[in-house]
């Protein structure tokens, strides 16, 4: 699965100190670690796992987690969008207590990539110390993007380097984590109850908290093809540089979800510029929930030719009869320029 490739442990990074849990009135407020717009430029694909058994669950109970992740994960939906360059930032004030950088910027899905980076899953990081015990660790930067070293000062919001695919993860994102002497500390649940469900304290600035509200599920991507969209093709970017024209032999809707559950069922609607559906395609019942899923529907270009005008889909997740995620998008088909 997707999930069981990221980031879980940094243990030769971190050093781990001992103490009591910090008191209301000292509790930190983080700013975003990343440069981009969380659910529009960036998406959060993976929370702090609540679960302190060998099954998971976010801080909501939720299925957005996986097994011992201790981080927030941060997400770019293309390595187009990372090849173009997101900063990463200090979420705080603070030191930077150590740093690490030289890690390619590979996916683990290449062969052997996972045995080589055993002992750099973190990959390129960077470990920021704040007041009173606070930690904060970045991982997964871009190589050779880091702009600090050990020993200096950092201003929250200050940019510390970009988001990479380095170390043990198959798409480019930041893994975020906070510690508070040595304890990891949920940012969206700060000493939640054991088994409670959205409880605990936030410790993002209150002016972050609508962006960073919940979202059991969300669409990575959606647009329009000439062709079959290989999922390689949809994580590269590759597919929204080439726009289907009316010379185009088919006309695909695409659309990517992520955190998509069991029993979710997906429904995908082409329509032509007069409201004719040209496809229908609505998939069985998920039998497990997904990381990631790809959805798309096609049609081949009529014999007389596809009509000049506007094209739309619909996309739609039901469960248990209602919709719980919905998305419309239209392409304009005209010759090619």
């Amino acid at each position: 699965m997707l999930s069981a490739l990221c980031f879980r442990n940094a243990a030769p990074l971190i050093a781990l100190f001992s103490g009591s849990v910090a008191s209301a009135q000292e509790l930190p407020r983080f700013s975003l670690p990343v440069a981009c717009e969380v659910g529009r430029s960036c998406f959060i694909q993976n929370y702090v796992d609540a679960d302190p058994s060998s099954s998971a669950k976010d801080y909501q109970c939720g299925s957005r987690s996986y097994d011992g992740h201790n981080g927030t994960d941060f997400r770019l939906p293309t390595m187009a969008a990372q090849r173009a360059g997101v900063d990463v930032l200090a979420a705080a004030d603070g030191q930077v207590l150590r740093l690490r950088d030289g890690v390619e910027d590979i996916s683990v899905r290449e062969p052997g990539r996972a045995a080589a980076v055993k002992g750099t899953e973190c990959g390129n990081a960077i470990i920021i110390e704040h007041p009173d015990g606070w930690q904060t660790q970045y991982c997964h930067m871009a190589r050779g993007s880091l702009r600090v070293k050990a020993g200096d000062h950092v201003k929250a919001g200050q940019t510390i380097g970009k988001i990479g695919l380095s170390g043990l993860t198959e798409y480019a994102h930041l893994h975020f984590t906070v510690r508070h002497r040595g304890q990891v500390a949920d940012p969206f649940a700060y000493s939640s109850p054991p088994g409670s469900c959205g409880e605990g304290q936030s410790l993002w600035q209150s002016s972050l908290r609508p962006s960073l509200a919940y979202k059991p599920r969300a669409i990575l991507n959606s647009g329009f093809a000439a062709a079959a969209v290989p999922m390689a093709a949809l994580e590269a970017g590759d597919v929204q540089q080439q726009q289907p024209d009316l010379a185009s032999p088919a006309l695909v809707a695409y659309v990517r979800g992520i955190g998509l559950k069991q029993g979710d069922v997906q429904s995908l609607i082409l329509k032509d510029p007069s409201g004719q559906t040209l496809v229908d395609n609505r998939a069985k019942p998920l039998e497990r929930d997904q990381a990631q899923t790809l959805l798309y529907a096609g049609a081949r270009k009529p014999a007389a030719g596809w009509e000049q005008g506007l094209y739309q889909a619909t996309y739609a997740v039901i469960h248990g009869g209602k919709i719980v995620l919905e998305r419309s998008f239209d392409i304009h088909l005209q010759p090619a320029q």
